[in-house]
């Protein structure tokens, strides 16, 4: 395709939109702050308090990988960083810092769709990106790593189809360094990075042609290119080697990484996706019927089949970003809802030129238009429960039910009032945020008890290296959470183990069930208590000698 040029000649649907476009993006833009900042201090979830508690690592001097393991790659944990500096360590300053990341994007997604149909499909792609990216289905609220993807890709994409169009190399080589961030905040961000690519080098080779000499700018410009995209990656290794964390960082995030990526079957993977795909487009039909007639758009408007090689190539790399592993988790989605948004405003945009074409009363011309409102209004009725009358902890029981989040808070806030600044915490489980909350370092780098438990060749190693750890520091408390997942081939150590190490150096001091809170006990055994308490927390001292 040739490169988007704004034409001249304004379309119809952008004289209908004079000046108004960015007021009305703004305008969605605060209903959506409304909703963040009423739900700011919704308890944080599993993988924020990862976040935050590596966030809080490095703000103290402690590089990623060293004393907290797992496998994404470090920009988020970076970012989380810069987050908690200037806004505090807090749920609500983590909350408050995705806010701001949120409406970025959403201009982002509103400028890339302007930039491509006009000023009406920007108004309709930002709106739909606003609802859809704070849907509960999607984990819109939780400062998911997905989140910062999508705002450097959206960012990185934007301003390539600027330095296409001015054929600048400096602005080229930008573009592939926000797309190059977008990796760095988590694996599957490499796949807008190769979309770029490619869709760099076919507008380089259309616009400077096959023969020896103008090959040469098109190499240049993919070089540039190439350079900006490896240029973060490059510099994390570096910086992460002179830390002295490098085997660490490359083990978790390839070697562990290949290896979780590969547990789920075919078959495990398409139940994941029907299961969440469902609730999202459910949450939301209108928008997702509107995204569904853009795709059939190229079929019927020729304006729109001047970008159908990059609406459709982006919507497929964002497929491949989704479908990462096969795990279709909720917030995963939040990385094709770039490309989602703008299909919806190209149909709106592409209906309204139409009709214009058609010569239909004025009355016709607006009805794209009413038609998308309506299916806006009614997204956002239909999940008003959620949006403005629950309260954060609410909320937080609304989208993970069975999940001890707000118990992980209040069993923190113990810890923290109970144990000096130095005090180890051993959590044996996977609810991270419980370290986040304590401001305490944990006794092991296991973070998560998952991947000691997953089908994995690496499982029985890492079991052996956290009961050591926690062996080595003797923490004052322990935290057991019954939250693992155990499969027929799990490596099972780590429970014979736990069981007769706090029966021999702990004694129970409360107990937390989802829903209840912290209950005080003195029973000094995990055996006494029923076996049917999934989710709930057991809190251990260590017993004076």
């Amino acid at each position: 395709m040739s490169p988007p040029i704004k034409d001249k000649a304004k379309p119809a649907a952008d004289r209908r939109f004079p000046q108004w476009d960015l007021v009305i993006v703004v305008v969605v833009m605060l209903l959506v702050v409304v909703i963040r900042w009423h739900l700011r201090n919704m308890p944080l979830e599993r993988d924020e308090g990862e976040y935050a508690y590596a966030g809080q690592l490095i703000l103290q001097g402690v590089p990623p990988y060293q004393i907290a393991y797992n496998l994404k790659l470090p920009g988020t944990y970076a970012t989380y960083a810069v987050i908690m500096g200037v806004f505090g360590q807090t749920a609500a300053g983590i909350r408050i810092g995705l806010l701001q990341t949120n409406a970025l994007t959403i201009l982002l997604v509103y400028a890339l769709g302007k930039r491509l149909s006009g000023a009406l499909a920007g108004v309709v792609a930002g709106a739909s990106y606003a609802l859809l990216s704070v849907g509960p289905w999607v984990n819109g609220l939780a400062g998911h790593a997905t989140h910062f993807v999508a705002l450097t890709a959206m960012a990185g994409l934007w301003l390539l189809l600027k330095a296409i169009e001015k054929q600048r190399d400096w602005e080229i080589f930008y573009a592939g360094l926000l797309l190059g961030l977008a990796f760095v905040m988590k694996q599957p961000g490499i796949a807008f990075t190769v979309f770029g690519g490619l869709y760099l080098v076919k507008n380089l080779l259309k616009t400077n042609g096959w023969s020896r000499g103008q090959l040469r700018g098109s190499i240049r410009g993919l070089a540039w290119f190439g350079a900006g995209a490896m240029l973060p990656f490059t510099l994390t290794c570096l910086m992460l080697w002179r830390m002295g964390v490098f085997a660490k960082f490359w083990f978790w995030t390839f070697a562990y990484a290949y290896q979780y990526g590969t547990n789920v079957t075919v078959a495990q993977g398409r139940d994941f996706f029907v299961r969440n795909f469902l609730k999202i487009v459910l949450s939301a039909p209108g928008l997702w019927i509107c995204a569904g007639v853009g795709l059939t758009a190229f079929l019927w408007s020729r304006k729109a089949r001047t970008h159908a090689d990059f609406l459709l190539g982006l919507l497929f790399f964002s497929c491949a970003a989704v479908s990462a592993g096969l795990y279709f988790r909720g917030h995963y989605f939040i990385l094709m809802l770039p490309a989602v948004s703008l299909l919806a405003g190209l149909a709106v945009n592409s209906a309204t030129e139409l009709l214009d074409r058609g010569g239909q009363s004025k009355v016709t011309h607006c009805l794209p238009v009413a038609v998308f409102a309506g299916a806006f209004v009614l997204s956002l009725l239909q999940q008003t429960y959620f949006f403005f009358q629950a309260d954060p902890v609410s909320a937080s029981r609304f989208v993970y039910p069975a999940d001890p989040f707000p118990e992980a808070a209040e069993i923190g806030n113990y810890l923290r009032q109970h144990s000096s600044s130095s005090a180890r915490v051993a959590v044996l489980g996977s609810e991270p945020e419980i370290l986040f909350y304590s401001r305490r370092r944990s006794a092991t780098g296991y973070l998560y008890g998952y991947g000691l438990t997953e089908e994995q060749k690496y499982a029985a190693t890492m079991q052996q290296e956290a009961i050591a750890e926690i062996e080595a520091a003797r923490p004052e408390f322990l935290v057991f959470v019954r939250d693992w997942v155990v499969l027929p081939m799990s490596e099972k150590t780590i429970f014979d183990w736990s069981e007769k190490y706090i029966a021999n150096y702990y004694e129970l001091v409360g107990v937390m069930r989802v829903n209840d809170g912290l209950q005080l006990r003195t029973e000094d055994a995990i055996s006494k208590q029923p076996r049917d308490l999934t989710g709930a927390s057991f809190v251990f001292r260590r017993r004076t000698p």
